[in-house]
Order: structure tokens, then sequence, then C-alpha cells
């Protein structure tokens, strides 16, 4: 029995040269929080230099490298268990900073003809657990001033956690409203990775209001599961955006 056990643990344990579990948690955390800054400050980050300085400011913050970082995280992809660990600690982290900022649904974004603006107003992660009684996030995003003709609205984000005996998969609708004409997108998520969904609207009409919902159903609890999202922004984009036709050919790679 104790030979077994110890086994067990020589096959858990992060090996010597890898971050373990703390350090790990601590990095991913503000990796989490460098994409986030990615995301909101689109145009300050736009080019690959710039994101690799925020980057490596992460890695100097505690003392590591990048190749035992991408190393670190190759090891733990392999072993899930303790990952998802990690990812929940993370997360966890982080929601009790927010808390502490509090989560508030704006009533107005914030209104600008700037070309690819952040305007999701709630926390950029999620979790969707069994245990959960409602697994999901609503928004209405209703700006004091309409937004531009042919606003063009993009939300990404990352999921993981997913696999073939979930009862259900995520849901995303994205609805935005011109007067007499709502546009309305949905999709099912039903695999890891990056998730994008894009609302062209009505180049002749402006956009008063963008809402919807990221959701998931729960109908058998008897059945454990934990899914994580991050990385969760709605970018508003001018009609015929530059901007947006980059963004579209990077978003594969990211």
């Amino acid at each position: 029995m104790l030979l077994v056990l110890l086994v067990l643990a020589a096959c858990s344990k992060v090996p010597d040269h890898l971050l373990q579990e703390k350090q790990m948690q601590h990095v991913m955390k503000d990796m989490l929080v460098a994409e986030s800054m990615v995301g909101v400050e689109y145009k300050t980050y736009k080019e690959t230099a710039a994101k690799e300085a925020l980057y490596e400011s992460v890695f100097r913050k505690h003392g590591i490298t990048q190749a035992v970082y991408d190393s670190s995280l190759i090891w733990y992809g392999k072993h899930l268990d303790i990952y998802m660990k990690v990812c929940e600690r993370v997360l966890k982290d982080l929601e009790k900073e927010s808390n502490e900022l509090g989560d508030v649904q704006a009533n107005a974004a914030p209104v600008s003809t700037n070309d690819s603006v952040n305007i999701w107003p709630r926390r950029s992660y999620q979790t969707f657990s069994s245990k959960a009684l409602f697994n999901g996030v609503t928004f209405d995003i209703k700006p004091e001033v309409a937004y531009p003709s042919g606003s063009i609205f993009v939300m990404d984000l990352n999921v993981w956690g997913l696999h073939k005996k979930l009862p259900s998969y995520p849901e995303i609708r994205l609805c935005a409203d011109q007067g007499d004409t709502t546009i309305v997108v949905n999709r099912k998520i039903e695999q890891d990775g990056p998730v994008q969904i894009t609302v062209n609207t009505i180049a002749t009409k402006k956009v008063h209001r963008v809402y919807g919902l990221i959701r998931m159903d729960s109908p058998d609890q008897a059945l454990f599961y934990k899914l994580f999202m991050d990385r969760i922004h709605l970018i508003r984009y001018n009609y015929g955006s530059d901007a947006l036709v980059q963004t579209e050919l990077t978003a594969p790679d990211r």
C-alpha cells in the first residue's frame, strides 16, 4: 500500500525544474490580467513587440523565463487533474479581487466613435459547474448616445474543460438593436479553445442597444463537471474597420 501511494505521488508531483502549483497559480493569474490588457487596449498592444514586452514583464516579476513557463504549461496540460485545480484557484483569486471592486452592470457603455473599443461590462471570466443553480451571465448595454451606423460587434473568449459526457454545451447569444431591426447571432460551443462570434449590423442604422447572454443548461446535476471561460471581450468596431480585418486574420493563432 505504501509503495502504491509513493508511486502515485511521484507520478503527480511537478518536476523540480518546472513551476510548482502555487507559483504556477500566481503566474497564470498575472498572465490572464496581461491578456485582458491586450484585449482592452488593442491599439496600445497592436504590435507583437508590445505584447511580448508586456508578457516579459510578467516573467521578470516572477523571476522566470518564457521557456520555463511554456514547458510548465505543457506538463500541466498532460496532467489535467492538477491543471484544473490550479485554474480553479486562479479564478478564485480573480473573483476575490473583482468582488472587492464590484461587478456592476453598466447602464451605458463608454460612448465613443473610436475604433476597436471594448464595451464588455462584466467580469472577463466565468465558471460553469454542475452544482450551480444558474450557469451563465447576461448583459444589456444601452449607450446614452447610439453607437455609429454599421458598427460591428465581436465577442471573443477562451474556454476549457469541455468533454463528450457533458449533459449540454455552453451557448452564446449576441443581439444588436437598431430600432425596427434586431440582429441576433447564436453559437454553441462544443470544443475547447478560442471562440469568436460576430454581429454585423445594418450600415445605414445606428445601434441603440447590445444585449445577450452566455449560458449552459444543467439538466443532470448528478454528473459532476466544471468549465472555465476567460479573456471575455466584446469589441465594437467601426464599419469597414481595418482593425477588424487584422483581428480576424490573427484570431485563430491566439
